[in-house]
């Protein structure tokens, strides 16, 4: 993986000050491994990380060693327990991939370093307005304690071969999913994906004027959440295995929806079915499938931790995933095929071509495919719901 920006020239593009700051982050850097705790369930992802760390140690002499972990929790858990050891300094992660409640849980508790972002020199190319998908995690304001490095969009995966495209919305699963029984599931609501699946219904069904971006109380939570348990009521005895048992992650649902044993998958990567394909992994006649009214999308960021031993690594290696060359490498189906959370009206002409090369597939969306953004409610929401689920249909 090759950066198209050299460090040289971008340091001249950098105001004096900006230059003499970061100059002095790369310096701290060199020599340091940075521990980076990160999903490790998915081979395409770890290839990638591996490559980003090829990267930072030929141009920074930073060493990125991936912590493969299965739950970000149990990051957030450690540093939490080096806090109450009284371990301020010399923390054992360095950078963490966070995602919504748990960036909010070390936001509130005071966990992370920073703010950091706006001091990379590659943010140049992001949209930071308040706005922006980039400066809210789960509707919780960012204030640059970490760092975006990858879209997601909540999306269905069907074979053409077998079906027609799955309903336009989630009401219309029941009579779909009764006219195609045992065809359909989804992961258990105990993974992120299985949980985003009850969330997408909750956005759709919820009453006008409930509002998801604040977290729910108890009353709220049942009047937005009375109609999502009548469909899902509805729902269940049409699904696989009536509905009494659950793939327990996307990686096996998509594995049965190749097997045929389902029809339709899910995942929050739009090029994972196109991906797979490549890999041999889903037969070619899978496509994408989203809701008319849009689907939920959000960020992944990475943040520092407040204690990390090797902060300055943990920035260098923040930026570096904002690298136009390294953002368009990523969305290669070919790597990893995960959209770049870079703005392109903001690229130069060099970035803009890398994007512009990348390969397209049939199975792959393009972003007017993919519709609107539908922003992911509060993370208690999601809390709230996983319990629910586990409280009403796991008994």
């Amino acid at each position: 993986m090759k950066l198209t920006l050299s460090a040289a020239a971008l340091m001249l593009s950098m105001t004096p000050a900006t230059a003499q700051g970061w100059q002095q982050v790369l310096d701290q850097a060199r020599g340091q491994t940075v521990y980076f705790h990160a999903w490790g369930g998915d081979q395409r992802t770890n290839d990638f990380i591996a490559g980003v760390g090829d990267v930072v140690l030929e141009r920074h002499g930073v060493t990125l060693q991936h912590v493969r972990i299965a739950d970000t929790a149990d990051a957030v858990a450690r540093v939490l327990a080096e806090r109450a050891a009284g371990r301020d300094t010399d923390g054992s992660v360095d950078l963490v991939w966070l995602n919504g409640p748990n960036f909010l849980a070390m936001k509130d508790q005071s966990l992370l370093h920073g703010p950091f972002v706006a001091d990379l020199p590659n943010a140049r190319w992001l949209d930071l307005s308040d706005s922006s998908p980039n400066s809210v995690d789960f509707t919780v304001p960012v204030e640059g304690l970490e760092s975006p490095w990858r879209l997601a969009r909540f999306v269905f995966q069907y074979d053409s071969a077998r079906i027609a495209a799955p309903p336009a919305d989630m009401a219309g699963w029941i009579d779909w999913t009764a006219a195609h029984p045992g065809r359909v599931t989804h992961p258990d609501p105990a993974n992120f994906m299985g949980a985003t699946f009850l969330k997408q219904a909750l956005i759709e069904l919820a009453p006008p004027g409930t509002d998801l971006s604040v977290p729910p109380t108890d009353d709220s939570f049942d009047a937005a959440a009375a109609p999502l348990w009548d469909w899902y009521d509805a729902l269940r005895p049409h699904l696989w295995r009536d509905g009494r048992s659950f793939p327990e992650n996307e990686s096996i649902q998509q594995q049965m929806l190749n097997d045929a044993e389902i029809d339709v998958a899910m995942s929050f990567d739009p090029a994972a079915a196109a991906a797979a394909i490549a890999d041999g992994q889903l037969p070619d006649s899978v496509r994408v499938h989203v809701p008319a009214a849009g689907s939920i999308g959000n960020v992944s960021f990475v943040a520092i931790p407040f204690n990390a031993a090797h902060q300055a690594g943990a920035k260098v290696v923040a930026d570096a995933l904002l690298d136009p060359a390294i953002q368009a490498h990523m969305q290669d189906i070919t790597v990893l095929g995960s959209f770049s959370v870079l703005d392109p009206a903001r690229l130069d002409g060099e970035g803009q071509a890398a994007f512009a090369a990348l390969p397209t597939a049939p199975a792959l969306p393009t972003l007017a495919d993919l519709g609107p953004v539908l922003p992911e409610p509060h993370p208690d929401w999601m809390t709230r719901l996983t319990t629910a689920w586990q409280g009403r249909y796991t008994r």
